[in-house]
């Protein structure tokens, strides 16, 4: 089987957004690529993630050419193709219609830098342009969007989170919820109080060496 490892971590952390609240249903998508065989694994569109096996995931070529797996892949297989070509250090994204992240996508809102935490994705978490999904002009108001962030707002949409590995992407998409739920509860009680550009800048320093190093 083409891509295995790729293919079991599409399902471990497609499970893990289901467990982690982050998604509903068949609802968002992954994908992996592999840069030695310039493959990609990707979600297949409309899967319950529980039902989901490693050779239910889709392999295709960067070019959305399905190389392997018997399932059409996901409706978003677009932009996440575009944005694994986007950057070199981008190896995995995901998807999803997390709630809080959501909420500020639909009021056409950036995410500020409002908690430290935003520092996953940069100094704030940038919108991109509605358009319908799946479509080419969606692909391209996220490129557009993201630039050199690791996450960009989707509006009236959802959030899309690109990392170095799954895991990263992932811990992205996880952190960024509570980021907005913490915007979200501030903007209920007054008005959120905002880290500078400055601050921001020193926290994205602290992040390169957070965490085990080997």
């Amino acid at each position: 089987m083409l891509l295995a490892v790729e293919r079991e971590a599409i399902v471990e952390y497609g499970r893990k957004l289901i467990t982690s609240n982050l998604t509903t249903g068949s609802g968002g998508n992954l994908s992996i690529i592999n840069r030695e065989k310039n493959l990609v694994a990707i979600k297949p569109t409309g899967v319950d993630y529980f039902s989901m096996k490693p050779a239910d995931v889709v392999v295709v070529s960067p070019e959305g050419i399905i190389v392997e797996g018997e399932l059409a892949p996901s409706s978003e297989i677009r932009f996440h193709l575009a944005l694994l070509q986007h950057r070199s250090d981008i190896n995995a994204v995901v998807h999803t219609h997390q709630v809080y992240a959501t909420t500020i996508a639909c009021m056409n809102w950036e995410l500020p830098a409002v908690h430290y935490l935003i520092g996953f994705s940069g100094n704030k978490v940038p919108l991109a342009k509605y358009a319908t999904f799946g479509t080419q002009a969606l692909s391209d108001n996220i490129l557009t969007a993201i630039g050199s962030y690791n996450a960009c707002l989707i509006a009236n949409h959802g959030i899309v989170t690109v990392g170095n590995t799954i895991e990263s992407a992932f811990t992205t998409a996880e952190e960024l919820e509570l980021v907005s739920r913490l915007y979200y509860q501030t903007k209920c009680i007054g008005k959120p109080v905002i880290l500078s550009d400055e601050e921001m800048k020193i926290i994205g320093e602290k992040f390169k060496t957070y965490g085990q190093r080997k």
